[in-house]
Formats: C-alpha cells, structure tokens, sequence
C-alpha cells in the first residue's frame, strides 16, 4: 500500500556566488606627490577581501631605487624595485605576475596574478624611496569581497 508523504516545500535559493570569489569589485587609489626619500604607504585595506590587480606609477627619480611593497596578512608577497624588474626583464606579460612598463619619464609597476590573493586581515601597498626628483607615486589597487 503505497502511503502519501508530505508535499515537498521548495528550496530556499541561496546567495549567488561570485564568478571566481569576487564579489564588490572596488579601486582604491593612493598618491604621494611629492614623493621624499623613506617610506609611504599608498594603500591601506582591512579584510576580509580578495586582491586582484596592482599598479604603482612613478614619475620622476633616476636610478629606479623605489621600491614597491605588497604585503597580504603580515606576509610579503612583492618587494621590487623599478630597476631590477627592469634588470630582471620583467617589461612584458609572464606567469610572475609583475610586469614594469613606461617611458623615459614615467614607469608603471603592475602586479596581478591569474588567480586573486585572498587576505583576512590587511593589504598594504606601500613604496620605499631609494632615489632623489621623485615627482608623484600614484598607486590602485582593484579589490573585492
């Protein structure tokens, strides 16, 4: 004898996921003009987030002696300078995921990987300069949740 259950209720949807863990995507920029010799911090974000892309524009300066700085929860992820990413010929696209590009008067450092960085705590963009008759620094980094 076949008994007769209860109707089935409908699933409750659940929050649409985010194609590849990114939800909100965000630019925060930072700038520091002049930039002095020592250290500066462009950008500054409390997490949860995701990191997806970084670019550091220098404009001015002549030895490449600035630094940029990537840290993901207390941890470095990038410490470079202009003058060995171009030393290292990291002027095109490759797996390392830091590519200098520019001309004699500007050099933008960008940073970005296939996959984005997740951070729970804190992301800091930060630059060291090494080097006089640095112009400007402008820094963005595109983020999301």
């Amino acid at each position: 004898m076949a008994t007769k259950g209860k109707p089935s209720r409908p699933e409750t949807k659940k929050p649409r996921a985010c194609a590849a863990g990114v939800c909100d995507p965000a630019r925060t920029q930072g700038l520091k003009a002049p930039a002095p010799e020592g250290d500066h911090t462009l950008v500054s974000l409390k997490g949860p987030g995701v990191f997806v892309a970084a670019e550091a524009s220098k404009q001015g300066g002549a030895s490449g002696l600035t630094f940029v700085i990537l840290d993901i929860d207390g941890r470095n992820v990038v410490n470079l300078s202009y003058a060995a990413a171009q030393n290292l010929a990291l002027t095109q696209q490759n797996p390392f995921g830091i590519v200098l590009l520019g001309s004699a008067e500007i050099k933008t450092f960008t940073i970005g990987w296939p996959s984005p960085l997740r951070f729970e705590r804190e992301l800091k963009l930060s630059v060291t300069v090494n080097e006089g008759g640095v112009v400007q620094i402008l820094a963005n980094v595109i983020h999301g949740k």
